[in-house]
């Protein structure tokens, strides 16, 4: 029996790439040139009688810091990047904010990273308003934008390159606690420099006069529209919320940013991410809710899973493990 070995493959690649050769008496045609481009990034499913479709936002990638996780040393996380095939040093975030049609509202949760950033990006990220597009969505028939979180990868869509409302015909729900604690004057001359008062800057300029006429303030453990319930998820920031969809015997676990990207923070729910406000909150948090999905088998839908960011969890070690949903070609 023959042996494969890297010499081989690449030496039967070699004869091939000759066999197929053009000989110089026949006459050569141009191949197809590359797209260059991928496919618009949407999908669907269903939730009981609710649909929801994931529109990605597009990735951000960037050489990892030193603290990216503030309590584990940087060779034991590219270890775990090399278990899942990633490059060393460097990170990949996905964005992945949904909408949600009810029959009676149709929502979007989370804005993602802005139509500012994909001119900044060259259309790296900043997708969700072209993939909503695509997907049949118009912007403008967006009723209610429901945020999770003041973090700009969520806040930032609210508005287009040009400062005007991305969602003009929409109402703006955001979490009680996290709008108060944004908003407050006195947090902000408290906030530490660097990250800190970045955000507290961005809150305030994504939240301008146009913004807080339309917004309105929800509590956790209600409705926030019908089958969608605000969940309790502090420690990422202050007023960190998730969200219950469901529908008849269904349902789904909108996580926000329980936990970030999962090949990391799923698997080690102990490693505390530097963008995380209270580490030691967060994980308690993480391990609670996760606790919860592997008890009730709920699916999760994660914005920072890779997409379309959809899976099932199982306990793992001493974390968890995300299965990714099978892709389903209807709905």
């Amino acid at each position: 029996m023959t042996a494969f070995t890297r010499r081989n493959l690449l030496s039967v690649a070699a004869g091939a790439a000759t066999a197929i050769a053009v000989p110089p008496d026949r006459p050569v045609r141009a191949a197809t040139p590359p797209a260059g481009k991928q496919t618009a990034g949407w999908y669907r499913y269903k939730i009981g009688s609710i649909e929801v479709t994931v529109a990605t936002d597009g990735v951000a990638r960037f050489k990892m810091a030193e603290d990216h996780v503030i309590n584990i040393k940087k060779d034991v996380v590219n270890a775990a990047l090399a278990e899942v095939f990633m490059e060393k040093d460097m990170m990949t975030t996905p964005y992945n904010p949904i909408a949600v049609n009810t029959g009676s509202k149709l929502a979007v949760i989370d804005t993602g990273t802005s139509e500012t950033n994909y001119k900044k990006s060259n259309g790296v990220g900043g997708q969700f308003v072209s993939n909503l597009a695509a997907a049949g969505i118009d912007r403008a028939a967006v009723d209610t934008v429901i945020i999770s979180h003041y973090h700009g990868d969520h806040i930032n869509g609210l508005l287009m390159d040009d400062a005007s409302l991305t969602y003009p015909n929409a109402e703006i729900l955001v979490p009680a606690p996290e709008h108060k604690y944004w908003m407050d004057d006195g947090e902000m001359s408290r906030a530490t420099s660097g990250r800190g008062q970045t955000n507290f800057k961005n809150v305030r300029r994504v939240f301008n006069a146009e913004v807080l006429k339309r917004v309105k303030t929800y509590e956790w453990g209600k409705e926030v529209i019908p089958g969608v319930t605000a969940q309790a998820t502090p420690g990422h920031t202050p007023g960190h919320t998730s969200y219950v969809i469901a529908s008849g015997s269904d349902a789904v676990y909108v996580q926000s940013d329980v936990t970030h990207v999962p090949f990391l923070f799923v698997r080690h729910p102990d490693w505390h991410a530097f963008y995380d406000q209270d580490g030691a909150m967060a994980e308690a948090t993480r391990r609670k809710v996760y606790d919860m999905l592997v008890a009730d088998k709920m699916r999760v839908q994660g914005f920072h899973y890779p997409f379309p960011s959809l899976a099932h969890v199982e306990k793992y070690g001493t974390g968890y493990r995300e299965i990714p949903v099978i892709w389903n070609p209807t709905i």
